[in-house]
This record gives structure tokens, sequence and C-alpha cells, in this order.
């Protein structure tokens, strides 16, 4: 059945380009000696994530501890929470799905973890950790450097907890528009984290794994002989943010509106808005519309203005746009439509939505 059977608006995905995406993503972690761990944040469905994992990822990456348990749910291994884990219910769901599944878990609170430990020991079971380490971005994480180390040896003796190693996002250098600038401040996050890693082993802390980059970074970051794993996921669908952001990747995630008005000849509704097509990060392309001049949104609207006339889209026509990111686009949708060919192929519910716990 064609994708214009279905209501607009309509999220959809070109499976030929995302399978191609995920195989060429595959080889190229293989052929650096890395480990996949794609984060699913913006993919948000099992069903694809098993997919990605059975073309060559290891685990998966995720935000938040409801999504880790809605992948285990659903038969998916080795899972790292790329987020803190804090107060007593957290951690109690954290210990629990410890027990059946691999779970890793990010921390840089000496006394969350304390808490951790001791909730651990009521379950008999040990919670597996990543130290956040702090490179730029600015968000959690400890500073690299003596405070890691003194992190890592103030929980040496916690009985309940086995340190993994360290994880770090460059993600303040995924928007560096020019390359030399890019490759410059990833590099100076990577010699933080390099310089972090080696004080650790000098002093006997084990550094196991050592987690980061990310689908707006990979390109750079897994040049550098440091990391044991890459976390970009969303860069298997590919949107407009992705492309700009150095993506080695074809867009493969589209959204299928309708034109709703046509008040001028320089003018487009559609029945988009950014309920379902955010553009507050990234504006969505639309695709085969000349003259583009600029586009805005509503909450139930999308208008792009022409700078040339163009009367060939009337009302009722359907129009795609490429999803400007597709992390805060997917979450916003019930359903995925997977397109082969100008049919759809299989219909994927969007289990990951309203996953925030």
């Amino acid at each position: 059945m064609q994708l214009n059977h279905y209501d607009t608006p309509c999220l959809w995905v070109d499976l030929d380009i995302m399978e191609s995406n995920i195989q060429h993503l595959a080889g190229y972690f293989k052929s650096r000696g890395l480990e996949w761990r794609p984060h699913t944040k913006g993919i948000k469905i099992p069903e694809i994530a098993k997919l990605v994992i059975n073309t060559g990822a290891f685990g998966v990456t995720c935000a938040k501890l409801s999504e880790a348990e809605l992948m285990t749910a659903a038969g998916v291994k080795n899972i790292l929470i790329a987020n803190q884990v804090v107060g007593e219910q957290k951690i109690e769901r954290l210990c629990q799905l410890s027990r059946i599944n691999e779970i890793i878990v990010a921390v840089d609170h000496l006394e969350t973890i304390q808490l951790m430990n001791r909730i651990a020991e009521k379950f008999a079971v040990t919670l597996n950790v990543l130290l956040e380490v702090n490179t730029g971005m600015n968000r959690a994480g400890l500073d690299p450097g003596q405070p890691v180390l003194d992190f890592y040896q103030a929980i040496r003796d916690l009985e309940f907890i086995r340190n993994r190693g360290l994880m770090a996002w460059e993600g303040h250098t995924a928007t560096i528009a020019d390359p030399d600038e890019k490759v410059r401040s990833i590099s100076a996050s990577m010699e933080k984290l390099s310089a972090t890693v080696s004080l650790c082993r000098e002093n006997g802390i084990p550094i196991e794994i050592i987690s980061g980059g990310g689908s707006g970074t990979y390109t750079i970051s897994s040049n550098f002989k440091l990391l044991t794993e890459i976390q970009a996921g969303g860069v298997i669908f590919t949107d407009v943010a992705y492309s700009k952001w150095g993506a080695e990747t074809r867009p493969s995630l589209f959204l299928r509106s309708l034109v709703t008005s046509r008040p001028s000849p320089k003018r487009i509704i559609t029945d988009t808005g950014w309920k379902t097509l955010p553009g507050w990060s990234v504006t969505p392309k639309p695709l085969g519309v000349d003259a583009v001049d600029s586009i805005s949104f509503s909450s139930e609207h999308g208008v792009i203005h022409l700078t040339r006339e163009n009367t060939s889209l009337q009302p009722g026509d359907p129009l795609d746009y490429m999803v400007g990111y597709g992390d805060n686009t997917v979450f916003l949708h019930e359903r995925l439509y997977g397109v082969r060919n100008g049919e759809v192929e299989t219909i994927w519910e969007v289990k990951g939505r309203g996953k925030y716990t």
C-alpha cells in the first residue's frame, strides 16, 4: 500500500537508505576497532534497535531508565544508560533491571553512588558504572584529571559497585561549522579525556570502557586511538542536522504532509506544525519546492515562504519534508512508516514515546 493511503502528518523512513546507513556505520566502526553502541534517544523503536544490533552493534545507549526497561523487555541486551540515575525509587528499578540484563550507568556524585551501593546490597546485585567526565560540554560529569581519580579512589571499596571505565560526550562541538575548528575542539576534548585515562591507570584504576562520540562528531572522534565505543545513533536516520554536522550517511527520515492552503502564489501552507515537526533547533527542508525563502511553524501549520511564484502545488497535494532533527521529532509520533520502493512495507509503533523517567 502506498504512503498516500495513510493520513497526514505521517512520519516515514526510506528503508533502503536507512539499512544502507546502518551497514555503512557498522563497517565504519569495525574498521577502526571500535564497538558501536548506538543511542536510542532518537530511534525510540526496539525493532530498529535490534536491527542495528543484528547488523553489527553490540548493545545500545539509552537516555533514561524507562528507555532501558523498554529495550530490555524487547530482548535488547547490553545497555548503557548515559545519564545519572538518582533517588531510591529509580535506583531500585535500576537494581531490578540489572538482575536480568547487562546494564551500565553513568555516575558523577559520591553520595549517589554510595546510596546505589547500599540499595544494590539489598537486591544482591552488582551495579556497573562509568564515571562521566566533563571535557567541555559543561553539563554533567566531573572535571577531568584529579577529580576523577579522587572519585574512583573514594569508591574502590564499595562492594556492590563495579567500575567499568569512563564516559565523555563532546556534544558542545557537534554544531561547529568550520571543519578545522571542529577538529581542534574535539582534539582538545580528547586530550583532556586521554590525560584522565592515563592518570587513572597510573594509579591502579582499571579503565575497561571509554565511551563517547555522537552522530555529529563520530567522523572525527572515531579517529583518535582512545575511545573503545561510539554512541552515535540518530545518524542511522540522518536528517538536516546531521547532514550539516558532517555525517557520512544519507537522509532517510521524512514527514509527509498535505498542502492545506495557498493564500498567495508565494506562500504554501501545510498541515504540519511544531507538534509534529519541530523547527526550533534545525529547520526541516521541504522537498521538491524551489525558491524557498523561509519556513515557519505554529502548532498546527507549516508556512513556506517563496522568493518567486509557484502555483503547481494546490490544497490536497502531498509535500514531504526532510526532518530537521530526528531526536526531537520521532518521539512526537505514534507510528513510523517504513517505505520501500514507494510502498509501505512495515509500520512500527514508537514504543519509546513517553519514556521520560
